[in-house]
């Protein structure tokens, strides 16, 4: 079973723009749209709001 990836969106203070546009998976969801993630390209996690996510999209087809 492959896990989806997303891509962690917000920028908008020095924490979340070193963590803005990386790629990530969810590993747990707590309450209110509270997500544990880990980054895939050092393992670290962190707990942020799902709403700082983004699902990470294939080529779409009939987009070039």
């Amino acid at each position: 079973m492959t896990m989806q990836l997303y891509v962690y969106l917000w920028g908008n203070n020095s924490r979340r723009a070193e963590l803005r546009g990386r790629r990530c998976r969810i590993l747990a969801r707590g309450r209110m749209n509270t997500v544990l993630v880990e980054f895939v390209d050092n393992g670290e996690r962190v707990t942020t709001s799902s709403r700082a996510l983004r699902r990470e999209d294939g080529p779409r087809a009939g987009k070039s």
